[in-house]
């Protein structure tokens, strides 16, 4: 009998092939173009195929850098974005901030059955994606110079003749500020110092966790000097070396001027293109939007706007700051920002000063971060500083005031020590006690946590007995007009308070009280309750108690005009950009 032992073969090889060929077809592919950006922000589109079997759930990993491993990326999409992604082909647009070194996007598919088989979860108890199946992985997406200044933002100097410039590289090389009145002739220049902070500066997960520590790059500052009042200045940041910005400008400040103009609100944020593992703030872009509306209707008057704590909201994620500076520059660039710390700043479990009836107020909303990315990205005036006893740089920015036109604004830590005989009490006593009520009339106070609010904040209720105790007396016996504070992410104008007792300075003859609002609106929503009343314990809604006058859920922030004879405070709702509520201060007797 013959046997044959040929064809047996060339069918097995004919088998394998048309398997290959299979496998081949199903295998997916991603691609990103373009794959080399000019400047931070620009978007690329990422385009994948080949997605056998799609599923709801497949997603979209953004990596920085590009070496991150799987777990640790900075942000997701999901496919289902795509309206074709049941196809298993699709494409999203994603803006990249420059974060100084390469990207990389990867894919993977994640179902349902793996949700809840140790899946990590977001702060709001979401699922966080699984990486257990990749699917396909882009090319590197870089950017043509690291270097490039970015997140320039402006603050007030010591003097009066000063402007305070920061910005980001890369690289630790000699920067400087071009400046002059001419945008053609920038005909002086200030030398831009660099620092940084390490990973080792970070005092808790996530902030020196791989998932949360990325490399802030090198912080510069420049010192504009003997700037002439009122007058509009042009400048530009950089070097020959890394490249310059584009050329900004700002209107230096007057101190003859009887006018002032702010902007201020507490608990911004900001937002990202892309999920990632905190909840961020959307609307935060409402409220950029509309003060740089307002400060455009200013034209060349001069302006400044005030962040009273939660500032960035990156708790240990340190790319969430660079979103942050990237949003506000358009601001920022443009008049000076001033902030004061808050709670997601700062709090760590073992912070310097946690007296044992703070245990419940003070806790970890820090993220391990301990006040160093907030006091060294930032630059405020006076030299108020807390060592952190981590051996990292002590926390600055703490305390400080300044004088811009009509108004002496006093900014305090709510954070750390204010009691009697603490170096915060006796500055804040001092400056009270020292303000010239001819020069400036009016007196505004801003901190971030509330002396007085009507929502229902228990976990807070220590630190506010302290603040009437220790605060409150130095207010009302230096007249102070009003007092700003975030932290309860709502508008709420109170009454004029001192001792839980409702006065109006105008026609009060037993002492003074001081205005409260809480202006927490400025973009995260996280709605705290209403106070409840005795008399209606069950409702969902809370009636407004008598001593809070307006108040209102709606994000927003306030907009403030002073004049030598009155102060205007009107709260700004960012549905429609239009006052909702407007209170007038008058200077009346002083």
């Amino acid at each position: 009998m013959e046997v044959s032992t040929g064809c047996p073969f060339l069918l097995l090889i004919l088998f394998m092939a048309i398997l290959a060929g299979s496998t081949a077809a199903n295998v997916a592919e991603l691609d990103v173009y373009p794959k080399v950006l000019k400047k931070s922000g620009d978007p690329v589109k990422i385009k994948w195929n080949g997605i056998s079997n799609p599923c709801a759930l497949d997603w979209l990993g953004v990596y920085n850098p590009a070496t991150s491993s799987d777990e640790n990326y900075i942000g997701y999409v999901f496919l289902a974005s795509s309206p074709t992604w049941k196809s298993g082909s699709g494409s999203i647009v994603l803006p990249l901030l420059n974060l100084r070194s390469s990207y990389q996007f990867r894919t993977f598919n994640w179902n349902e059955s793996e949700i809840n088989n140790g899946t990590r979860r977001d702060e709001m108890g979401n699922p966080l994606p699984g990486t257990r199946h990749l699917l396909a992985t882009s090319e590197e997406i870089s950017f043509v110079n690291y270097n490039d200044p970015s997140q320039i933002h402006l603050a007030f100097g010591e003097k009066d003749d000063e402007m305070r410039v920061m910005f980001i590289t890369r690289d630790e090389m000699r920067s400087s500020v071009r400046y002059g009145l001419m945008e053609d002739e920038l005909g002086e220049t200030v030398e831009a110092p660099a620092t940084t902070y390490t990973r080792p500066n970070m005092c808790d997960s996530p902030a020196n966790s791989d998932v949360g520590w990325r490399d802030p790059g090198y912080i510069h500052d420049g010192l504009m000097k003997n700037l002439k009042p009122g007058k509009k200045y042009y400048y530009k940041v950089g070097s020959d070396e890394g490249g310059w910005s584009p050329t900004y400008s700002f209107i230096s400040k007057d101190k003859q001027s009887d006018e002032t103009n702010a902007f201020l609100f507490g608990d911004m944020g900001t937002s990202l293109p892309y999920l990632t593992f905190l909840y961020t703030q959307e609307e935060s872009k409402s409220t950029v939007k509309w003060i740089l509306r307002d400060i455009e209707d200013l034209g060349d008057k001069p302006a400044f706007i005030s962040h009273i704590g939660d500032i960035s909201y990156a708790r240990g994620y340190a790319w969430i700051w660079d979103s942050f500076f990237t949003q506000i520059e358009p601001l920022a660039s443009k008049v000076p920002y001033h902030v004061c710390i808050g709670n997601h700043e700062y709090d760590w479990p073992s912070q310097p000063w946690r007296p044992s009836w703070s245990y419940a107020v003070y806790g970890s909303d820090g993220g391990g971060e301990c006040g160093v990315p907030y006091s060294l990205k930032f630059n405020m005036p006076g030299n108020s500083s807390l060592p952190t006893g981590t051996g990292a740089q002590a926390t600055q920015n703490l305390y400080y005031s300044i004088d811009v036109g009509v108004v002496h604004f006093l900014f305090i830590s709510t954070e750390t020590n204010f009691f009697k005989g603490s170096d915060q009490y006796a500055f804040i006593k001092n400056d009270l006690e020292s303000v010239n009520r001819e020069k400036t009339p009016f007196v505004v106070v801003q901190g971030h946590r509330p002396m007085y609010t009507t929502s229902y904040e228990l976990r807070d209720a220590p630190l506010r007995a302290r603040m009437l105790e220790h605060l409150e007396p130095l207010f009302t016996n230096n007249r102070v007009d009003l007092a700003l504070w975030g932290h309860v992410h709502t508008y709420e104008r109170l009454c004029p308070f001192r001792n839980f007792t409702c006065g109006f300075p105008e026609n009060s003859t037993d002492g003074h009280f001081t205005m409260h609002m809480v202006i927490g609106m400025g973009g995260q929503n996280w709605q705290s309750k209403w106070e409840p009343r005795p008399d209606h314990p069950d409702l969902p809604i809370y009636p407004q108690p008598a001593t809070s006058l307006y108040r209102s859920a709606e994000l927003g922030y306030v907009r403030l005009h002073a004049t030598r004879e009155k102060m205007v405070v009107t709260y700004i709702g960012n549905h429609d950009g239009m006052p909702h509520d407007s209170v007038e201060i008058t200077a009346k007797g002083r």
